[in-house]
């Protein structure tokens, strides 16, 4: 069959192909990405109609490699490929984040990408490829989508900027950045660098964002020749009544924006005064309009609330809980907490805690990662817990969350290249960090505590390291923002 093929040229004369039509053409959406040996298969697929009262974004990404790609038998007894791996499960989670703020806010039908890797040149590494897959494949469906983006990866090998470095030349690298971004903003950015400065991290971006809109363009010229990716679907998800949304706002805006202003330091007494407000308009209702009405309700309220919250900060320049932008919570910690852990430590950030232990092994603990594409021993390991109680709720364990294992990454990024070199360290490290409060950043929490727990453990680590996490609130029409 015929297939409609795109390609991209990089700077330094490597190649990158999208094609579509001979492949998966069951789906909504199917591309092929190729690079070098390196093959993705993407497909989306997405429901005709969303289900009832569903005013979310269903979107799941999924990321799997087959074995076969690079010629190998899966590990372990049963020989078939099984649950995914941490690495694709962080890979599948750097989609994930570029690509769902920009599906329409009211679009709710239940969509799925899966991202195939069937084919591996062990030294093109197919993260920096999954993205621009994904992205293709909505580009050239019908699905309701606000592309297209892409994503790269940028090293620096002797002070120039490389894009999708070879897998081979990264530990020259002082920097391992992947940056998402559409043809006019940056979407996402995830790596780790060895101590680079603010202003070589700005030029990394421009860097990025140059190689990405050329990959954009050669999506929408792509779609150009593909009748379906013309006219997107039509869709009507959410019934709505103008006149009540009006009301529901009028009776609480108000009681939000004073609420949000008042400098009330606890989480759960802010929640609860927030459900008071809610309820208090409920009461005010009809049990025929409270039964006909109930997704709106939950709909327009938290949008009213999203909407007070923001401008209040925005007015006001104080946060939720009375702050001023840039001021930090109260913290304190405390080293040496479990008296029969190598190595142990708190931090408290406000109402974010972390207990984190730190173990020292032999090179027999060592841990086998054992991927279609990467394969290696690692004696550093990271482990992040985010139980319900941290949060007061109450919800079944089901494993290890992906949640879990990208903010355990984040946070082994950020303390590995601090760690003693190969020749100085004799020790498997296993750092572990329990989050038993959690109001906000509690994956740089984990730094701040990994930090003081290897340094209770003994570990020479050769700087100590700290997190943060940032946030921006900006409003279009007035041109006012705020940085939190």
């Amino acid at each position: 069959m015929d297939a409609i093929i795109k390609k991209i040229q990089l700077s330094d004369g490597r190649e990158i192909t999208i094609e579509t039509g001979r492949l998966a053409r069951q789906a909504d959406g199917a591309v092929v990405v190729k690079m070098g040996g390196t093959m993705l298969l993407a497909t989306v697929v997405a429901r005709q109609e969303a289900d009832e009262e569903v005013d979310y974004m269903p979107l799941s990404v999924e990321y799997r490699e087959k074995y076969a790609a690079t010629g190998r038998f899966p590990g372990g007894f049963f020989k078939r490929e099984a649950r995914p791996s941490d690495y694709e499960v962080l890979i599948a989670r750097l989609v994930d984040r570029a690509l769902r703020p920009l599906f329409p806010s009211d679009y709710h039908a239940e969509v799925q990408v899966i991202i195939t890797l069937i084919s591996a040149d062990k030294n093109i590494l197919p993260d920096a490829l999954a993205c621009l897959a994904a992205s293709a494949a909505l580009t050239i469906s019908d699905i309701p989508f606000q592309g297209p983006i892409s994503e790269v990866k940028v090293g620096r090998i002797g002070g120039e900027f490389l894009i999708n470095p070879g897998y081979s030349s990264l530990p020259e690298s002082d920097m391992d950045i992947m940056v998402g971004a559409s043809l006019d903003n940056i979407m996402m950015v995830e790596g780790e660098m060895k101590e680079v400065s603010e202003e070589d991290m700005i030029d990394a971006l421009k860097f990025a964002h140059e190689a990405i809109k050329i990959q954009c363009q050669a999506q929408l010229d792509l779609a150009q020749q593909i009748d379906k990716a013309k006219t997107k679907r039509e869709y009507c998800h959410e019934t709505h009544d103008p006149e009540f949304r009006d009301s529901l706002r009028q009776a609480t805006y108000d009681k939000i924006y004073k609420m949000a202003t008042s400098g009330m330091a606890n989480k759960q007494e802010r929640k609860k005064i927030l459900g008071t407000i809610k309820d208090e308009f409920i009461n005010t209702l009809s049990d025929e309009e409270r039964k006909d009405k109930e997704a709106m309700i939950s709909r327009y309220y938290h949008e009213v609330e999203r909407e007070a919250i923001r401008n209040a900060t925005l007015v006001t320049r104080i946060r939720l809980d009375g702050r001023k932008l840039n001021e930090i919570r109260p913290i304190w910690s405390e080293v040496d907490y479990l008296p029969a852990a190598h190595g142990s430590a708190i931090f408290t950030r406000g109402e974010t805690q972390s207990l984190t232990t730190v173990t020292l092994g032999t090179k027999l603990d060592e841990q086998i990662i054992d991927g279609a594409v990467i394969e290696e021993k690692s004696n550093f390991m990271l482990h992040y817990n985010f139980p319900p109680f941290s949060t007061g709720e109450v919800k079944p364990f089901r494993g290890t969350s992906r949640r879990e294992v990208g903010h355990g990454n984040l946070a082994l990024r950020a303390l590995k290249f601090v760690l003693p070199k190969a020749d100085e360290n004799l020790y498997t490290i296993r750092v572990v960090s329990d989050i038993l409060e959690s109001n906000g950043s509690s994956s740089m929490a984990t730094v701040c505590a990994g930090t003081l727990a290897l340094m209770d453990a003994g570990v020479r680590i050769r700087k100590p390291v700290s997190g943060i996490a940032m946030g921006l609130i900006s409003d279009q029409d007035t041109k006012r923002y705020a940085i939190l």
